[in-house]
């Protein structure tokens, strides 16, 4: 009874338009009062117990980090530097504008682990430069978000760290080396439909007519961010310092390129890079602290083993089960960010893993590559909102183009979901 309560509350607020994590504490305290009404106020003492537990994890201390990171690399300058040396590999022509932003986004994913922070960087130049060669906006908005969905997948990933936090078993190294190739797949994929959907309309008829940057210039100026992930990912294989050490590391690092080499970042604007990343940073971990309540409260209602047995027992066999799995992840993924999904569905996924005996960052790659289609799937879907921002469209108009897009990024998941190697292979050659 209690339990149906805990996620009618939840729900119900949900709706309401009570924002994720308040949603997911208030409710979980509601049922902690509930299920221990005989000891006063005893038991409410569970409810800041779990909140600070729920923080105090040391994997954590690398999100605000590599949030301020994106920010800082946002305002340095770099993106437009990588753009140009880009098109200086790849030249000028119908589907090659796409094709620079998609490969731009994912390297910029080896830098940053906040997909809309790379939408804000890579849409910040590319889609005024579509725009100048003759691509809609709307289809401009849709690369670019589809794009920076990579950031999740290749490390380091914000995403990875709450589910290392969330999964015994599953370390952030080796979530990072896992997610490497389904990453790189990815934006791969993303590219079939971009430059096919380019040319088949013929966007970017202006393309061909603007100037195609020098190669040497290009790659003498985008070096300091070529040298970014090198550094980051390079150094943690290295043993030199740990993914939340990393993540220091890279803001010194962008701090240095910004202010020093590129000169984009002068001393006033820290103030605004640390607010806007301390403002994404504390909402991220509000939401991390306040689902701790929550989780508490489904373990100690009970919750979880019932529905683990219900589920096992429903006769749908292990490739049913992770077809409904992901069928339900997928629904949700269209209303709920990552960090939500993992938060409040991982302490519930995580006993069905158990029994079927899947390995565990195998699986949190699958439940990554969700969440990277959830950010580009309308009606909520981060990265597209940041991308629909900057091109200045409604979401709705996007819709024609990024279903191509979609599309494409969950084959990449049904080859992960058949060939568990594509996930697994790295982590395995480097001894993690």
């Amino acid at each position: 009874m209690i339990a149906t309560l805990l996620f009618i509350v939840f729900l119900a607020m949900m709706l309401a338009g009570v924002p994720i994590g308040a949603s997911l504490g208030l409710a979980g305290a509601a049922a902690i009062a509930i299920a221990n009404a005989d000891s006063q106020w005893f038991g409410l003492l569970a409810v800041p117990q779990n909140f600070y537990a729920g923080l105090g994890k040391y994997p954590l201390l690398a999100i605000p980090m590599f949030v301020l990171v994106g920010s800082i690399f946002d305002r340095s300058g770099v993106a437009l530097r990588l753009v140009n040396f880009a098109i200086a590999i790849v030249g000028r022509g119908p589907g090659m504008l796409p094709l620079v932003a998609i490969a731009v986004a994912m390297f910029l994913g080896g830098i940053s682990g906040s997909g809309p922070a790379n939408a804000a960087a890579v849409g910040g130049v590319m889609i005024a430069a579509m725009s100048r060669a003759g691509y809609p906006a709307s289809f401009s908005a849709s690369v670019v978000g589809a794009a920076a969905a990579t950031d999740i997948l290749i490390p380091p990933s914000v995403a990875f760290i709450v589910y290392s936090v969330l999964v015994p078993g599953a370390s952030v190294p080796a979530l990072f080396a896992a997610g490497m190739i389904p990453g790189v797949l990815a934006g791969l994929a993303l590219i079939v439909p971009a430059v096919w959907l380019s040319r088949k309309h013929k966007m970017g008829a202006l393309e061909s007519t603007l100037p195609r940057p020098p190669f040497w210039k290009s790659l003498r100026e985008a070096v300091w961010g070529l040298a970014a992930p090198v550094l980051i990912l390079g150094g943690m294989r290295a043993g030199w310092f740990t993914p939340t050490e990393a993540a220091v590391v890279a803001v010194f690092y962008g701090l240095f390129v910004g202010m020093f080499i590129h000169r984009t970042i002068r001393f006033r604007d820290l103030f605004v890079i640390l607010r806007e990343s301390g403002e994404l940073s504390a909402v991220i971990l509000i939401v991390v602290s306040l689902a701790g309540i929550f989780a508490f409260s489904l373990s100690t209602l009970g919750v979880i083993d019932p529905v683990t047995r219900a589920i096992v027992n429903s006769g749908l066999g292990e490739y049913g089960v992770l077809a409904l799995l992901i069928l339900l992840l997928i629904t949700v993924g269209m209303f709920l960010d990552g960090v939500s999904i993992f938060l409040i569905f991982v302490p519930l996924l995580l006993p069905i893993v158990q029994y079927y005996k899947w390995d565990p960052v195998w699986f949190g790659v699958i439940l990554t590559l969700k969440v990277a289609l959830g950010q580009f799937t309308p009606p909520l879907a981060v990265n597209l909102m940041v991308s629909c921002r900057i091109a200045k469209v409604r979401m709705e108009e996007t819709v024609q183009w990024v279903g191509w897009m979609l599309f494409s990024m969950f084959l990449v998941m049904v080859l992960v979901l058949v060939f568990p190697e594509l996930a697994l292979w790295l982590p395995r050659q480097l001894g993690y």
